[in-house]
């Protein structure tokens, strides 16, 4: 298993119960994983809203959802926050296996 898959595998074990995930979500985690490399902890759910995107673009390119993250309702932004907080968590944890 690559570095970026266990980042991934982490990232899903961290999320909230109320957080449901397609079943075949596995490219969309590779995704937040190196949201987790290069933002950290600063990952935000405009961040997490944008690798949605780029994993929905080939899945179903005429989603709904498929706009700016300003531009989504407050209930849809606040979809992404259980995602981000495991992003986080996953920062946190990585953090502390290298010091």
């Amino acid at each position: 298993m690559s570095y970026l898959r266990a980042d991934a595998r982490l990232i899903r074990e961290l999320l909230p119960p109320e957080a449901r995930p397609p079943s075949d979500a596995d490219g969309l985690f590779l995704l937040y994983a190196v949201l987790m490399r290069a933002k950290g902890e600063l990952v935000t759910a405009a961040d997490v809203h944008d690798a949605w995107t780029a994993w929905m673009e080939n899945r179903d390119p005429g989603h709904r959802a498929l706009v700016p993250f300003d531009e989504l309702s407050r209930a849809t932004q606040r979809e992404d926050e259980p995602y981000v907080q495991a992003i986080q968590a996953a920062a946190r944890v990585r953090a502390k296996g290298a010091s």
